[in-house]
């Protein structure tokens, strides 16, 4: 910002907003600054026709879960005009951004080109969908699904032909919801991820949960494999894999990855990240005093890990919106990273998480640890319970790094709550003395996140050692000995292969029957009798180690799905 606009928000001239119709960032920044400000002039430049609207309602609006398309309309433009008095200007695009003179470029709808002057400049350009170059990728068939124009174009192909099968390209949050509201139409859907699994910010022993609730619901998955072609055929389109297997559909969604759509500022002189995002400041502000981005278009610090990141979710585009007009209206304000705090619906499940996964700890060399628990999501005496898968990341210092959570009911708020005690500092000490809210219809006594406090304070007090599913593919028979502690009837249902069974009830009655000079592994159905177990043996001498979250974890993470399934 200049001097004179740092002066007064009324020597702020013009506050510009480039938005490629997304539903945060520029709105957001647009009205927080007539609130501050009554007098200051502020125009905001849309490329489309909408300047504010719900893109995460529209898997929702295709399956009909949303009937009114207007709904999806979070501000029009005369709504913002009449509300905020902003001078509103649609089907304009900004196409270039001048710093040194302090203008921008605008393009019409009718091809008229004219410049703007600023004192402060706010952009939030969003980002764009990647259209691989694919052989074929040009069909009318193909489709994108990133705006509301986007929706109109899938609702009249939908509408005009007689769609039966579709393929969804690409397994994140939005093709997942495709894949559910088109399988809501009585739609026989295939879902393609060339990733070993679906939800990149998910560890793979939680997407496994999403991956076999899809396949439940009918869903066919190809995971682990990319697309090579497309062809027409008379009445669809093949759709053929890098492994030379084929799906036929009437019609094909991209979700693909997005890439910044930040092509008009190349010679702006403003500072670009290796992908093309904008790099900011905590202060929402670029290289270039007085210009600010916002949203999916920018790279900010990893809440977690502390390294440059590109988050595109709408919370935090918000959060940085307001940051952005709050130091543009001289007010001094911090944005202090993205922790990836997330949630997705799949049919009757939920899937959410918060922090950094394994494999993102795993790039900067940080050391973890993990701790998986199967809790029910509330008293089981109480109707209604089920269960929770939630995975808990943290290091010797006891901070908490990440969780994932998978389940029917109360998902949601364990994960909000661990990325509360995440943002505040918290440790997973802090987890464990939380005073949660308690009555048999909505928790336990102890609660789920309490219980993830506890069995890491475990590990971290010496109190246990664990292991986990992936470390299976080790196990060593001749050095290992694997005991299940389950009851036998539990064992003859389903066991881990070469263990013995010698139940928990059993154990200090039959600990002749191993060897004290080979360590002892066990596990039982989630890991509480096994560590029930693990302190009768570490007693009693032997070196053992539990399997955190048990029988049930081992057996989610060898669930593979059939592509012919459904």
């Amino acid at each position: 910002m200049g001097a004179a606009a740092a002066a007064s928000l009324r020597d702020l001239v013009q506050k510009r907003e480039r938005s490629r119709e997304r539903v945060a960032g520029g709105a957001t920044a647009a009205a927080r600054l007539r609130r501050l400000d009554e007098s200051a002039q502020i125009i905001l430049f849309e490329r489309g026709e909408h300047i504010s609207f719900a893109n995460c309602g529209l898997p929702y609006y295709i399956g009909g879960v949303i009937q009114d398309r207007g709904r999806l309309l979070v501000q029009t433009p005369e709504a913002m005009k009449r509300r905020f008095n902003l001078d509103v200007r649609v089907r304009s695009e900004v196409i270039a951004v001048h710093t040194g003179k302090r203008a921008v470029t605008i393009r019409r709808a009718d091809g008229e080109l004219y410049e703007e002057s600023f004192d402060a400049l706010l952009l939030s350009p969003g980002a764009k969908p990647i259209v691989p170059p694919i052989p074929g990728i040009g069909s009318e068939r193909i489709f994108t699904i990133r705006s509301i124009p986007d929706t109109d174009r899938i609702q009249a192909f939908m509408e005009e032909r007689s769609v039966r099968r579709a393929v969804v390209v690409v397994g994140g949050f939005i093709g997942i919801e495709m894949a559910e509201n088109l399988t809501r139409r009585g739609i026989e859907v295939t879902l393609i991820e060339a990733a070993p699994h679906v939800l990149a910010p998910f560890d793979a022993d939680t997407a496994v949960h999403v991956e076999r609730e899809l396949a439940d619901n009918g869903v066919r998955l190809a995971l682990g494999d990319g697309v090579e072609s497309f062809a027409e055929r008379a009445g669809g389109i093949d759709v053929i894999l890098k492994s030379g297997s084929k799906a036929t559909a009437d019609i094909v969604i991209l979700a693909i990855r997005v890439a910044p759509d930040t092509g008009f500022l190349k010679d702006s002189g403003i500072a670009l990240g290796p992908r093309g995002h904008i790099l900011v400041n905590e202060r929402m502000e670029t290289n270039v005093e007085g210009v600010y981005a916002v949203g999916d278009a920018v790279e900010v610090k990893h809440f977690v890990l502390g390294t440059q990141a590109s988050i595109p979710l709408a919370g935090p585009a918000n959060r940085q919106a307001r940051v952005a007009a709050d130091n543009i209206a001289g007010i001094p304000s911090k944005y202090r990273g993205t922790q990836g705090t997330s949630i997705l619906k799949i049919f009757g499940m939920t899937a959410a998480s918060t922090g950094a996964n394994e494999r993102a700890l795993k790039q900067i060399g940080r050391p973890f640890r993990i701790v998986h628990l199967h809790p029910a999501s509330h008293a089981t005496y109480y109707p209604g319970a089920s269960p929770i898968a939630l995975k808990l990341l943290f290091d010797d210092d006891g901070r908490i790094l990440g969780a994932q959570a998978f389940g029917k009911d109360g998902v949601d708020k364990r994960i909000d709550v661990i990325a509360t005690a995440m943002r505040l500092g918290g440790t997973i000490h802090d987890l464990a003395e939380l005073e949660l809210s308690y009555a048999p219809p909505f928790s336990s006594a102890k609660d789920p996140v309490n219980m993830a406090g506890f069995a890491a304070q475990n590990i971290l007090r010496g109190l246990t050692d664990v292991w986990t599913p992936d470390e299976w593919e080790n196990f060593d028979p001749d050095r290992i000995q694997l005991v299940d502690v389950r009851t036998e009837a539990e064992h003859l249902k389903g066991a881990i292969p070469g263990s013995v069974n010698i139940p928990v009830d059993e154990l200090r009655d039959r600990m002749d029957e191993l060897d004290p000079s080979k360590p002892v592994w066990v596990y039982c159905q989630v890991g509480v009798r096994g560590y029930t177990a693990s302190r009768i043996l570490a007693q009693a001498g032997f070196r053992v180690r539990n399997l955190t979250g048990g029988w049930k974890s081992y057996s989610a993470a060898r669930f593979r799905p059939d592509h012919n399934r459904g």
